[in-house]
C-alpha cells in the first residue's frame, strides 16, 4: 500500500515560501515523503518534483518499490534540502531549460549509496561518477542535464548564480563537475554541512544564514583549486581574464568575426594563458562554439517559427549542416525537432511561460 506524507499542504497545491510557515526560528521548512508500491509513490514523487525535474522510472521494478523523502529548509535566497531517494531518472530537457528563469546552482553531496551518474544533456553518454560517496556534483540549472540516482542519501545546496560568481568566474563552468572523496575540503565540508542539519532545529536564522554562506564558500574555494581559480594575486588575475573573455564573447556571438584569434588580438592576451584559464571549457574555441549553441537553442524557443539557415549565420556558422551536427552533439537534439517541440508546447506542462528559480525549488516540499 503507497502512502504519501505531506506536511505544508496537499500534493497538487504549491504553496510560495512567503506562504509557507517558518519554523521557530524563522527559516521556512517543509517535508514532503512517499512511500509503497505499485506505482503509486514514484508517481506522487513525479508529480512533486515535477516543477523542476521530468522524474522517470529506471526499469518497472524500480516503479513498484520506490521510496523517497525530501526536507527543506530555506533562508533568504539560500535552500538545503535532505533527500533520500530510491533509482530514478531525473531529465531537465534542453527544451525545458530554454523557456524557463531557473538559473541557481546546485551542489549535491553524496552522503550514502551509489552517487548519481551525470549523463549531461544526453542521455547516452556519461561522465565518470566516483565509486563512492561522499562525493560532490555541481549542476547549473540553467542548462539541459540528466541524472540518474540510485537509492543513496544526498544534501542538496542551491545557492544564486551571482553568490557563486562572487568567486568563480563564469558558474556555468560548473556544470557536471564532481568534487570526490581525496580532495582535502570535501570532509571538511561534510563535517559542516551534517552539523548544519543536525542542528538546524535551534538555529536562528542569522546562524543558519552564516553556516549556509560558510558551505557554499567551502564548495566554491573546492571548485576553484580544481580549476586553478584559488590561492593568491595571481589567481584574481586569472578570474579577471576570465571574466574579461566572457563578456567580450558574449557581446560578440552574432559577429562572424568573433574567433580565438579575434579574442587575443582585442583584449591583448596570449594564447598560452587564455588556453589554461579555458582548459577545464574544452580552450576558448569550444567555449566561443558552445555559447553560440545556448544561444541558438534559446532563440528556437523563444521564436519557433525563425528560419535555421539564417539563424546558423548569423552564429557564426558557415552552413546548415555544419550547425546541425554540432547543436546535436551539444544537445542530442537537432535544431528541426527543438523547433517542433516549441512550436507544439509554447508553455510549459505547468502552465506558465517561465518560472523563477526559488517557486520551483518552493514546489519540491510544500
Amino acid at each position: 500500500m503507497s502512502t504519501t506524507n505531506l506536511i505544508d499542504g496537499p500534493l497538487p497545491k504549491a504553496i510560495p515560501a512567503a506562504l509557507l510557515p517558518p519554523s521557530g526560528n524563522g527559516v521556512v521548512h517543509s517535508h514532503f515523503s512517499v512511500k509503497g508500491d505499485a506505482g503509486q509513490s514514484f508517481r506522487n514523487w513525479q508529480e512533486r518534483m515535477g516543477p523542476v525535474y521530468d522524474v522517470q522510472p529506471p526499469s518497472a521494478r524500480a516503479m513498484d518499490t520506490f521510496h523517497a523523502s525530501v526536507t527543506r529548509h530555506s533562508i533568504e535566497q539560500l535552500s538545503l534540502l535532505e533527500i533520500h531517494t530510491g533509482a530514478n531518472l531525473a531529465v531537465r530537457s534542453l527544451a525545458r531549460v530554454s523557456t524557463e528563469s531557473i538559473d541557481d546552482i546546485s551542489f549535491s553531496l553524496f552522503l550514502e549509496g551509489r552517487p548519481a551518474q551525470y549523463l549531461g544533456g544526453r542521455s547516452g553518454k556519461a561522465s565518470a561518477p566516483p565509486d563512492a560517496a561522499p562525493a560532490v556534483l555541481a549542476l547549473d540549472m540553467a542548462q539541459a542535464c540528466t541524472i540518474h540516482s540510485f537509492d543513496s542519501r544526498m544534501l542538496l545546496l542551491f545557492a544564486p548564480r551571482k553568490s557563486v560568481e562572487k568567486f568563480i568566474p563564469d558558474a556555468s563552468s560548473l556544470h557536471g563537475r564532481w568534487l570526490r572523496a581525496e580532495q582535502p575540503l570535501l570532509r571538511l565540508l561534510c563535517d559542516h554541512l551534517l552539523a548544519v542539519r543536525r542542528d538546524i532545529s535551534v538555529l536562528s536564522a542569522k546562524k543558519m544564514q552564516a553556516d549556509l554562506d560558510t558551505a557554499l564558500q567551502i564548495l566554491v574555494t573546492a571548485y576553484g583549486r580544481q580549476a586553478g581559480l584559488d590561492g593568491n594575486g595571481q589567481a584574481a588575475v586569472r578570474a579577471a581574464v576570465y571574466a574579461q573573455v566572457r563578456r567580450h564573447v558574449q557581446s560578440r556571438l552574432h559577429d562572424p568575426m568573433l574567433s580565438p584569434e579575434s579574442v587575443l588580438e582585442s583584449l591583448h592576451l596570449s594564447r598560452a594563458s587564455v588556453y589554461r584559464i579555458f582548459q577545464e571549457d574544452g580552450g576558448i574555441a569550444a567555449y566561443i562554439r558552445n555559447q553560440r549553441l545556448r544561444a541558438a537553442a534559446r532563440q528556437l524557443m523563444v521564436n519557433p517559427r525563425i528560419d535555421i539557415l539564417p539563424l546558423a549565420f548569423n552564429l557564426g556558422f558557415n552552413d546548415a549542416s555544419t550547425f546541425s551536427r554540432a547543436f546535436r552533439m551539444a544537445f542530442d537534439i537537432t535544431p528541426r525537432d527543438l523547433r517542433k517541440t516549441a512550436l507544439e508546447q509554447p508553455f510549459n506542462l505547468y502552465g506558465k511561460s517561465r518560472f523563477s528559480t526559488h517557486d520551483e525549488i518552493n514546489m519540491l516540499a510544500t
